[in-house]
């Protein structure tokens, strides 16, 4: 009798510790899954960020078509896309984003010094592309956002959070939108005195 209730206690632990490693190993496998779901919806946003880039110097050749003087606006998207390129984390990426996005915004709030740009059919195309581009850039930012949530939710929680430090897991980056983003360009309708 003592002998099987000594077999019985090893069988016991054997069972236990089976399962503790079937709980650590699936607890590993959600967490390597939900870092995957975060890089693929990075990919996402890069992807759309990219196509956006590619369509803005098409853009600036119309828009310089006709104020080929604003150098300063033309410069600026330069650097921004300069900055996007070389951009190697969200948080980069999210401050050259919205760089571009606001040189993108001046740029096209050019229109309203020069009208000829508005009836141009290359700009009304492109700005429509990047236009709808620029709703799959926030799509895919608030999937990202939404997805990153959820890994740092998974990652944070007791048992996960046990395996997540012994994996070296850190929380993923929230892909947010700059302070200088939020605010639209201005554009002046008055005209100068000194015109008239």
């Amino acid at each position: 009798m003592n002998f099987i209730k000594k077999n019985g206690l090893v069988v016991g632990l054997v069972a236990v510790l089976a399962l503790v490693i079937v709980a650590f190993f699936g607890l590993g496998n959600g967490i390597a899954k939900q870092e995957n779901n975060v890089d693929e919806a990075y990919a996402n946003i890069d992807t759309q960020l990219q196509r956006r880039n590619d369509l803005i110097p098409n853009l600036v050749e119309v828009v310089k078509g006709y104020a080929n003087h604003e150098d300063k606006i033309f410069e600026e998207i330069a650097n921004a896309q300069n900055a996007m390129k070389q951009a190697s984390t969200v948080s980069e990426t999210a401050t050259a984003n919205s760089q571009l996005t606001s040189a993108y915004r001046a740029m096209v709030a050019l229109q309203v010094s020069y009208p000829d740009i508005k009836a141009d059919k290359q700009f009304i195309q492109l700005s429509d592309e990047i236009a709808g581009t620029e709703n799959r850039i926030a799509v895919a930012r608030t999937r990202y956002n939404k997805v990153v949530k959820t890994y740092n939710t998974k990652i944070s929680m007791f048992p996960s959070s046990i395996v997540a430090s012994m994996k070296g897991a850190d929380k993923a980056e929230y892909f947010t939108a700059d302070e200088s983003a939020k605010n639209a360009p201005k554009v002046n309708f008055e005209t100068d005195d000194s015109d008239k």
